[in-house]
């Protein structure tokens, strides 16, 4: 299998990853994430222990890459603590704005995500790509002030 296919069908299995896509019961943060350009708009759920995230999801539409990479986000936050999980969202959009080198240790951070690494050739996509990541950002910056 070369890697074009391995990235497609990555982000396939991903985007249709229906345990990361419903509603949590009483989740302690809600936000709405809309890109405006392309209609894809998500609301991300977080249900909290303190400030660690006990469960994550999502509700909305969007295209395969913003499906995907919503579905890849919320495997890695889960049982995270804020502070990693924004740790974790800088690296992430660092990466997609190509300000962080693809090595060994961001692939130990973002596991499957860095395979959309490559959405940062492609400008019309990268919105769709952070979507979900910047939807955490606001949540966490919003919420925790200590991590501003």
């Amino acid at each position: 299998m070369d890697l074009k296919s391995l990235y497609t069908d990555m982000l396939l299995q991903e985007s249709n990853n229906k345990a990361n896509r419903r509603d949590l019961d009483d989740p302690t943060f809600k936000e709405l994430g809309h890109n405006p350009s392309c209609g894809d708009e998500i609301t991300l759920q977080l249900k909290m222990d303190g400030e660690t995230i006990e469960d994550a999801s999502f509700v909305g539409e969007g295209c395969a890459i913003s499906r995907a990479s919503t579905s890849m986000m919320i495997d890695l936050i889960k049982g995270k603590n804020i502070h990693e999980a924004k740790e974790l969202t800088e690296k992430f959009i660092g990466m997609i704005k190509k300000e962080v080198e693809v090595d060994d240790d961001l692939i130990d951070s973002l596991g499957d995500a860095v395979v959309l690494e490559n959405v940062s050739n492609m400008p019309a996509r990268v919105k769709c790509a952070v979507l979900a990541w910047h939807t955490l950002a606001n949540i966490i910056d919003n919420n925790f002030s200590e991590t501003k």
